[in-house]
């Protein structure tokens, strides 16, 4: 076999070094000597530990060292403060063209890691902090874990991105703590938006022995190790149940969540699969062999490499907005207004004090609905304290920089004033006239407007150039994305402004020309059009809703009943005012908002059910077309790449990079699909609706055969 030159593949490393040091403890009259190895890619906070070729070569050489330490009687890993190892170093895969390139990626993992369980001495791993993929799985190597019980993120994420746990993890982790729990972790937690683990759930799980706080997370961890060594401390862990039923179920409800949230479109979680499956009969070496293999054939997919892209978007492009405008042209913002105190007003205050913290001011139209506002507030401070995410001190310093009032003079001061009042334009025209009575010249408005525009908005006013759009998605805690619109009119300080206040909120900003519906809405709003064009036209929900499996954390119809159909039907005449050609409104849906129904399914044990009331008021065409779900889902994927490629003709967004970070982030389509326009662009869509493909930059592709 050739030797691999991994410097040139990988050139862009960020060396992670793998420093070793003799560690004594000390335990009552007798001492323990550990080698100790810490992980430290010398970069602080600013960028997780890696595994790269030349990072592997560096911990190879470290074990060695370690091993040879005299008296040594165990070795222990562990990481940079608060990081232990975020896996992978993945900035090269876009650049093998090879198989057997890809299998010794593979293969390097598996032989370094493996030093660890074939060590003559027991082995542990001290998980000090954020611990993903490859930095999960060389702590299932070691004999022994211990993990902090902060830990911000632990997970296998490999799945979400298009890969598998190929350095050990799909052998060791089901015999370690049983099939069951390891497809919670490898493919129900990952296809589920990339959930990630806290530490009480590691330790529950049975991945780690034992968890200590940041306070002497290390001290403890290095005792604990060696009253283990001692044998003062045993450590007992739940026997795997071998019974080959019990890992068929669950491996069955594994390709369930992989068939309803992937429609089979991405091949990793069904590698993952096979891969448990044989974890149950086959030895080590076979088992890690066989991941080899799965690595090599994933690596060499277009779906990695469709995942790959978007994970470079969320970690880079994300973090630098493009089109903002430069950050010494944004003003300062000691004080933010909020307009209206219903649920998503409220949400925008909370956020505001947490992030800003300054002093933030809610009005509404009565007391009532002011305290209201307020309480709600107070409360979801409260829940933070009791679940230990806020301090007691600093929930007391939040309270006291939130007020409420009925009278709009209070944002005299205000830096900033974000109205979230009725989505209807005859109201905020009015809200925005009133805030401009009394407002001070520099203060920056902004509307959360999910669909109207921001150019109309400011119309009427004095100074439109300060009126931006920060359309925020709900939940407004959770979801990352941030739409900056751009009216005719906003000037560079305005815009840059709203940005500025983005980063401080740790949103995902992007900018988006006025437009209706902006992008995610758009978008989503096309999208559920068509499905309800198809099942208007005689194909079942079920077929209908099905098809879209796969493309968004959520089928259309199961999306209808979050926003509540009424909402659905607003933003669908929107829509259709202003593309009547493409944009239709639902009959179906329109019969249903005026029986009073919200929602299309009713949830049974967790699963959505058709509701029977709801199925007996659709009508059904005389003739109906009932398409089968691959065609169904192929008219929806044209219909979006016909859109998209209208968007992009429009100048809404700058490139199909913006378009695919802000259905990720906003809508929450999956990272295996690379955003939308890298499926759109690999399903043949995007040249059948607009006669080529959008090939966003920065997405590797794979060579011609």
């Amino acid at each position: 076999m050739s030797q691999v030159d991994f410097a040139a593949i990988f050139p862009d490393e960020v060396l992670t070094r793998a420093h070793v040091r003799a560690v004594d403890v000390p335990v009552g009259a007798q001492s323990v000597r550990m080698a100790l190895i810490t992980l430290d890619n010398g970069a602080d906070h600013t960028r997780p530990n890696t595994f790269g070729p030349a990072g592997l070569a560096e911990l190879d050489q470290a074990l060695d060292e370690a091993f040879a330490i005299d008296g040594v009687a165990a070795v222990a890993l562990t990481g940079k403060p608060f990081g232990f190892a975020a896996g992978a170093d993945l900035s090269g895969i876009g650049s093998i063209t090879s198989r057997e390139v890809a299998a010794q990626v593979g293969r390097a993992g598996h032989r370094v890691f493996s030093r660890l369980h074939r060590a003559a001495v027991p082995t542990f791993c001290f998980y000090n902090g954020l611990a993903l993929g490859g930095g999960v799985e060389i702590g299932l190597h070691c004999d022994y874990r211990t993990v902090l019980t902060q830990i911000p993120a632990f997970g296998l994420p490999e799945c979400y991105l298009g890969l598998v746990p190929g350095w050990g993890g799909c052998w060791l982790l089901p015999n370690l703590v049983g099939p069951e729990r390891a497809v919670r972790v490898i493919i129900d937690n990952a296809l589920n938006n990339n959930r990630m683990l806290g530490a009480a759930e590691v330790l529950a799980l049975g991945i780690a022995d034992a968890g200590f706080a940041a306070a002497d997370f290390l001290e403890q961890s290095l005792r604990w190790a060696a009253e283990v060594v001692l044998g003062q401390r045993k450590v007992t862990r739940d026997p795997v149940d071998r019974d080959e039923a019990t890992w068929e179920a669950a491996l069955a409800r594994a390709t369930s969540i992989a068939n309803t949230r992937t429609a089979k479109a991405a091949p990793a979680p069904y590698r993952a699969v096979e891969l448990i499956r044989a974890a149950r009969t086959v030895d080590r070496a076979v088992g890690f062999a066989a991941e080899d293999e799965a690595l090599a054939d994933l690596i060499m997919g277009e779906e990695l490499r469709a995942g790959l892209y978007a994970f470079d978007l969320v970690q880079h492009r994300a973090k630098r907005p493009a089109g903002a405008p430069p950050r010494a042209l944004a003003r300062p913002v000691t004080s933010v207004g909020v307009v209206g105190a219903g649920l998503m007003a409220s949400q925008l205050a909370l956020l505001l004090l947490r992030r800003l913290e300054v002093p933030v001011v809610m009005t509404d139209l009565d007391q009532a609905r002011v305290e209201s506002g307020l309480g709600h507030v107070h409360g979801e401070i409260d829940k933070l304290v009791s679940a230990k995410r806020l301090s007691p001190d600093r929930a007391n310093r939040l309270r006291g920089l939130l007020s409420g009032s009925t009278d709009r003079s209070v944002f005299a001061g205000a830096d900033l004033v974000i109205e979230a009042v009725f989505e209807e334009m005859a109201v905020k025209k009015e809200v925005f006239a009133e805030l401009e009575a009394v407002i001070a010249p520099e203060c920056v408005l902004a509307t959360n407007t999910s669909s109207l525009s921001v150019t109309e908005m400011a119309a009427d006013l004095t100074h439109p150039e300060r009126v931006v759009g920060m359309h925020f998605f709900n939940p407004v805690a959770v979801m990352p994305l941030l739409e900056v619109v751009a009216a005719e009119r906003t000037d560079e300080s305005s815009l840059a402004t709203a940005f500025a206040v983005a980063a401080t909120l740790k949103k995902t900003a992007v900018v988006v020309r006025d437009s209706p519906a902006f992008i995610v809405n758009r978008l989503l709003g096309r999208w559920m059009s068509e499905t309800a064009r198809i099942v208007d036209a005689g194909t079942p929900i079920p077929v209908a809703d099905s098809a879209s499996a796969g493309l968004a954390p959520m089928t259309p119809f199961v999306l209808l009943g979050l926003v509540g159909l009424p909402v659905a039907l607003h933003t669908s005449q929107t829509l259709h005012e202003a593309f009547p050609d493409r944009f239709a409104v639902s009959a179906n849906l329109r019969r249903l908002v005026a029986a009073g129904r919200s929602a299309v399914y009713t949830w049974v044990d967790g699963a959505p059910r058709l509701d029977p009331e709801v199925l007996s008021l659709f009508e059904q065409p005389a003739d109906p077309v009932v398409l089968d779900r691959a065609r169904v889902r192929e008219q929806i994927l044209d219909a979006l790449a016909e859109e998209v490629g209208l968007m992009l003709a429009e100048g809404v967004v700058g490139a199909p990079e913006d378009i695919d970070l802000a259905m990720i982030t906003g809508a929450g389509f999956p990272l295996y699909n690379g955003g939308l326009t890298p499926l759109l662009d690999r399903t043949g869509a995007s040249e059948r609706a607009t006669g080529s493909r959008f090939l966003p930059r920065g997405r590797a592709s794979l060579p011609p055969e």
